[in-house]
């Protein structure tokens, strides 16, 4: 196994909803996403982790929303974006063609924020290596609410996550006793049209 990824599940696992990838997502993102991903893909599928903390997820179903998302910011002619995992709570990890790992969009308040990847040009096999390695649990969680969540609600099927009700745009509370499980696609594309997409640290006012 690759140590990078076998260091990932060390604290991740073990792997749940496994989703097998087929062969027409690894042609239709060769050359555009690391061929260490699809290697990934390739050999783990499309699953979950860490109870359903965190998932891999296949970029063509995120592929309209996060265009919805970021067309009206100036990330939009920076790069060319695929969604490549996200958290239960609806954190997207987002990999550019040319820049790696270089975006996460926090859908629940619509928020983002940039980071500058070190490993881009030939070194987009490596950035995706780091990308699982310095993964870390607590990242994805959200005011320490999964474990409550998943004792309360359940785990989650691959195509769901927890989600406000009502959604944190509409002024519902951070509670637990407001979250429940959702479709990801759903969810995420209604809260896409509540507000617009604003940096995380330099918001439009």
């Amino acid at each position: 196994m690759d140590e990078d990824y076998e260091f990932f599940l060390q604290g991740f696992g073990p792997v749940i909803e496994r989703n097998e990838v087929p062969a027409s997502s690894i042609s239709r993102y060769r050359n555009k996403l690391p061929n260490q991903l699809l290697d990934y893909w390739s050999e783990y599928g499309w699953c979950g982790y860490a109870d359903g903390l965190f998932w891999t997820v296949n970029p063509q179903d995120y592929e309209h929303i996060l265009d919805q998302w970021i067309s009206g910011t100036s990330l939009y002619q920076q790069d060319n974006y695929h969604v490549i995992a996200r958290s239960a709570f609806g954190i997207l990890y987002i990999w550019g063609e040319k820049n790696g790992y270089c975006l996460t969009l926090n859908a629940y308040i619509s928020r983002y924020s940039t980071r500058k990847s070190i490993f881009t040009g030939e070194k987009l096999d490596f950035g995706a290596k780091a990308f699982f390695s310095s993964m870390i649990a607590e990242y994805n969680d959200l005011d320490d609410l999964f474990k409550p969540a998943l004792k309360s609600l359940g785990a989650l099927k691959s195509d769901e996550m927890y989600g406000f009700v009502p959604a944190l745009a509409l002024g519902g509370p951070m509670e637990l006793k407001n979250l429940q499980k959702v479709k990801t696609i759903e969810h995420l594309t209604f809260l896409s049209q509540l507000s617009p997409l604003q940096d995380w640290g330099f918001p439009d006012v």
